[in-house]
C-alpha cells in the first residue's frame, strides 16, 4: 500500500515491494483513469516504492512522488532516480507549484484526518485540476479486522478496536467531505475486490505482518505469532482456497474536479 502518514505504523519496504507487489499491478487500472497526458504535472500521493510514479512519467507527465516513509522514499529513489521523490505528510504537504492533477493508489485509508488532506489535495490543485483516487472503502478487509478482536481480546485486550488505525469511509460521506471543500465529484464506485496474496501458505501472515503493525505495540514476538495463528484459524474456510489465502478487500474508487 502507497502510504503516506500514519503514525502507528512502520513500513518494511522490501517486504512491501517483493510480497505486496498486487497493491501496485491492481493501481494500474487507476492510472487508465488518470489518463496522464505529455506535460502535465502530476503529484503521486503515497507514492510507496515508486512504480506507479513510473507509469506516470512514462506518459510524458513530469511527477513528483510524495510519502511520509522515509524507507519508502529512499527506495523509490532507488528504483528511479531519475524520478522526483519527497518526505512529505498528506495532512499538510505544500508544492512550490499547482499540478494537473493529484493521484493516489491505496494511501487514503491510513489518514484518519480526511479533511486536512482533502484541503492539502485542493491547495495544491489548478482550478479544474482532477483527484483521482482509490483506497479502502467501508467495509474494507473487515473478515481479517473482525479476526484480530477477536484474537487480541484472547491475549486480553479489553477494546482492541481503538488500536484500528485505518479509515473506510462510505461514498456518501468520503463525497460530502470533498464536495464541501469546492470539489465536484464526478465519478465514485464501492467495489468488491477478493484479493490474492503472494506467497500461498503464508500469504495472510505476511499481509498481517506488512499492515496490522498498529496492532501489535507493545507485544511480543510469541504474541504477534499467536495472534496472527489464530487469525489464520478463524479465517482458514472463508479466505484460504486451494493452497491460497485472500483479502477481502473493498475500495471505493473517486473522481473530483476542482472548482
Amino acid at each position: 500500500m502507497n502510504q503516506t502518514s500514519t503514525s502507528n505504523q512502520d513500513w518494511n519496504s522490501s517486504l512491501y515491494q517483493e510480497k505486496h507487489a498486487f497493491v501496485w499491478h491492481y493501481g494500474e487500472n487507476l492510472l487508465l483513469f488518470l489518463n496522464p497526458q505529455p506535460n502535465e504535472r502530476i503529484l503521486d500521493l503515497g507514492c510507496g516504492t515508486g512504480q506507479l510514479t513510473a507509469k506516470i512519467a512514462e506518459a510524458g507527465a513530469e511527477v513528483i512522488g510524495i510519502d511520509s516513509s522515509d524507507e519508502m522514499i529512499e527506495q523509490a529513489q532507488q528504483n528511479y532516480p531519475q524520478l522526483q521523490f519527497k518526505l512529505a505528510d498528506a495532512k499538510n504537504f505544500q508544492l512550490s507549484q499547482s499540478v494537473d492533477a493529484v493521484f493516489s493508489n491505496a494511501t487514503l485509508h491510513w489518514i484518519p484526518e480526511a479533511d486536512a488532506v482533502i484541503s492539502s489535495i485542493n491547495k495544491s490543485l489548478k482550478i479544474d485540476g482532477r483527484f483521482i483516487a482509490e483506497f479502502g472503502g467501508k467495509g474494507n478487509v473487515e473478515s481479517i479486522v473482525k479476526a484480530l478482536y477477536v484474537a487480541l481480546e484472547k491475549i486480553g485486550f479489553d477494546n482492541p478496536s481503538k488500536l484500528n488505525p485505518w479509515y473506510f469511509p462510505s461514498i456518501g460521506e468520503y463525497a460530502s467531505k470533498l464536495e464541501k471543500q469546492g470539489f465536484e465529484v464526478t465519478y465514485s464506485q464501492l467495489f468488491y475486490r477478493l484479493s490474492l496474496l503472494q506467497d500461498k501458505d503464508a500469504g495472510l501472515a505476511n499481509w498481517i505482518k506488512m499492515f496490522c503493525g498498529a496492532f501489535f505495540k507493545g507485544l511480543s514476538e510469541e504474541e504477534i505469532i499467536q495472534v496472527i495463528n489464530d487469525v489464520e484459524k478463524q479465517l482458514k474456510l472463508k479466505l484460504y482456497q486451494e493452497g491460497n489465502w485472500f483479502a477481502d478487500y473493498r475500495r471505493i474508487q473517486v473522481k473530483a474536479i476542482k472548482k
